[in-house]
C-alpha cells in the first residue's frame, strides 16, 4: 500500500479488498466512514500497522477491483437501483416472512428473536420508503447536475432547494439503519445458531447476516462515493445562488 487513506471511508473506496477486513473487524465504514483510520483501530484494539499489514494480504473481491470514484454518477446510480435495491427489497420480502415462521416455533425459548423481528419489521418500514425517494426525487436530480456539468449549462433548480438538503436527510436514515441492524447483531450474538436450531433458524440467520453486509456495500456508495459527488458537481456547476434564484422564482409568480 503505497499511501494511506486518513479516514476508514477513504480506505474502503480506494482499496476494495479493505472492505472485507473492516467487516471482520466489525469497523464500520459506511455510516461511520469519516472516522480516522486511527480512531477505528483504537476503538478495534489493533495498531493502523497491524490494520494496514491484514488489507495488504487480504485478496481482491471475486466482484474485480472497482472503486467506483471515477464512474459517471449515472453509472452509480444504475448499479445503487439494479443491483442493490432490487436485492434489498427481494430480502426483506423474504425475512419478514421467515421471521414470523422462526419466532412461531422458537420464540417461547429465544425471546430475542421476537426483538429481532420488531428490529426487522422497522428495518423495512425505514429502507423501502427512503430507496423510493431516493429512486423518485434524489436520483434523478442528480443525473440532471450531471448531465449539465457535462452539457456546460446551468443545472434543474430543484424543490428542495440543494442537493444538501435531502442528502443530508438520506444520511440520517441510513445511520437508523445501521443502528437496527447492529442491534441485531447484538441480539443474535453475533448471528450465532443454537444447538437445537432448525434449517429455518438457519436460513434467517444467514440472510440477516447477508442483508447486513450488503447494505455496508450499499450504504458505503452512497454515502461515501455518490453523495460528495453529487454536492461537489451540483456546486461547481451551479452559478447561480441557490437563494437567488428561489427569489427569482417567487417574484415571477
Amino acid at each position: 500500500m503505497k499511501t494511506t487513506p486518513n479516514t476508514v471511508a477513504e480506505l474502503a473506496t480506494t482499496f476494495p479488498q479493505a472492505i472485507m477486513v473492516l467487516e471482520r473487524l466489525g469497523i464500520d465504514y459506511c455510516c461511520k466512514g469519516n472516522q480516522t483510520i486511527e480512531q477505528a483501530c483504537r476503538w478495534s484494539g489493533i495498531t493502523t500497522d497491524e490494520l494496514l499489514t491484514l488489507i495488504n494480504a487480504a485478496p481482491q473481491p471475486s466482484t474485480g477491483s472497482r472503486t467506483w470514484d471515477h464512474e459517471p454518477m449515472s453509472e452509480i446510480i444504475a448499479f445503487i437501483t439494479g443491483t442493490h435495491h432490487c436485492y434489498t427489497r427481494e430480502a426483506l420480502a423474504m425475512l419478514t416472512s421467515i421471521a414470523t415462521k422462526v419466532c412461531q416455533v422458537h420464540g417461547a425459548n429465544h425471546e430475542e428473536l421476537g426483538l429481532v423481528e420488531k428490529l426487522l419489521h422497522g428495518m423495512s418500514n425505514d429502507l423501502l420508503p427512503h430507496m423510493l425517494k431516493e429512486e423518485q426525487v434524489l436520483f434523478p436530480y442528480i443525473n440532471a447536475v450531471e448531465n449539465a456539468s457535462m452539457l456546460g449549462t446551468e443545472p434543474p433548480q430543484p424543490f428542495f432547494g440543494t442537493a444538501r438538503n435531502p442528502i443530508r436527510m438520506m444520511i440520517l436514515e441510513h445511520e437508523t439503519v445501521g443502528e437496527k441492524l447492529l442491534e441485531i447483531r447484538k441480539l443474535t450474538a453475533n448471528f450465532t445458531l443454537p444447538p437445537e436450531a432448525c434449517n429455518s433458524y438457519r436460513t434467517f440467520y444467514s440472510k440477516l447476516e447477508e442483508i447486513e453486509q450488503d447494505l455496508h456495500l450499499h450504504i458505503h456508495l452512497e454515502n461515501n462515493i455518490l453523495f460528495p459527488r453529487a454536492i461537489e458537481v451540483e456546486e461547481t456547476t451551479r452559478t447561480t445562488p441557490v437563494g437567488a434564484a428561489f427569489n427569482d422564482h417567487c417574484c415571477a409568480k
